[in-house]
């Protein structure tokens, strides 16, 4: 359902890289994730793939159709979820709903059943102006009016970002159903819990590709022994830990540490260290990596 070429963004006079050559493609009916940080380019890439931007090379295909030749039919056939909500805030829920359905000639009541499920968690609030709705809600009426026209692909760039826990787990469980029913569902997102979430992920840095892969095969080909390390003065520890020659990698996760160490070093060699550097009531365990794991130790490789 979409395809990408080599294609490559570049940005002002000084041509400031914004997407690097890449290719990939999604297939029909299922959710692929593009993850990564604030700046890696997938707002830039989602704005090209809906026709807003035009790439500075390479060449596109969504659902069929060249996004530069073809941009009216694209449009007619995606919906589109920007990262900022864009709606109009002046208006009632009822009222963009009804909006956004005439602009693509087709009414509320013809795809209600696209919406419904979605729809009636907010429907006793139609009446209320958009600006004055909550984050999770505001999610819920842009993702209604990206459905309305009952689209093939659909684009969600950063849609759970300053929402709370239990919306974005609601959010997440909308997507799985609307994946039941067929859509092709492109989204990005900085969480990478959310990454597990996804059919296929693209971790993404600097505009580049590091890795396309099923979230469990990612995780299956991280090919080290990961430990979790827990103590007092944990910034001290990781200092030290990372000026250990024996060190792979160290980097703060949570109220823990992450460590690889290489080969021909074990947890009690490293702990024997730290006891020797005053370091006493620290405990390393063995513990399963995770798609954050992955995705630095990709960043490290490239």
């Amino acid at each position: 359902m979409i395809t990408l070429n080599n294609i490559t963004k570049t940005y002002g006079k000084e041509k400031t890289m914004a997407v690097d050559d890449i290719s990939f493609s999604v297939n029909k009916g299922e959710i692929f994730g593009l993850i990564g940080p604030d700046g890696a380019g997938k707002s830039s890439i989602f704005r090209m793939l809906t026709t807003l931007l035009v790439p500075d090379s390479g060449t596109a295909v969504v659902n069929g159709f060249d996004v530069v030749k073809d941009y009216k039919q694209i449009r007619n056939s995606i919906g589109y979820m920007p990262g900022r909500f864009s709606l109009y805030q002046d208006l009632t829920i009822e009222e963009n709903l009804n909006f956004f359905a005439t602009v693509f000639n087709t009414t509320v009541e013809e795809n209600y059943h696209l919406i419904k499920d979605i729809y009636i968690q907010i429907e006793p609030f139609k009446n209320r102006r958009a600006g004055k709705l909550s984050g999770g809600m505001k999610q819920k009426l842009a993702l209604c009016c990206a459905l309305i026209h009952k689209p093939e692909v659909l684009f969600l760039d950063e849609p759970t970002t300053g929402v709370d826990v239990v919306s974005r787990k609601e959010f997440w469980d909308m997507l799985k159903n609307l994946k039941k029913m067929g859509l092709t569902i492109m989204v990005s997102t900085p969480y990478m819990d959310e990454a597990a979430l996804c059919d296929r992920i693209a971790l993404i840095q600097l505009g580049k590709i590091l890795s396309i892969n099923t979230p469990e095969k990612l995780v299956a080909g991280y090919g080290e022994t990961l430990y979790t390390v827990t103590g007092g003065n944990m910034y001290q520890l990781l200092n030290l830990l990372r000026s250990y020659a024996p060190t792979e990698s160290c980097f703060a996760f949570g109220d823990s540490l992450h460590l690889t160490l290489k080969k021909g070093t074990s947890k009690q060699i490293a702990t024997a260290f730290l006891e020797q550097q005053g370091f006493n009531k620290v405990i390393i365990q063995e513990t399963t990596p995770g798609i954050e794991d992955c995705f630095i130790k990709l960043l490290k490789s490239n």
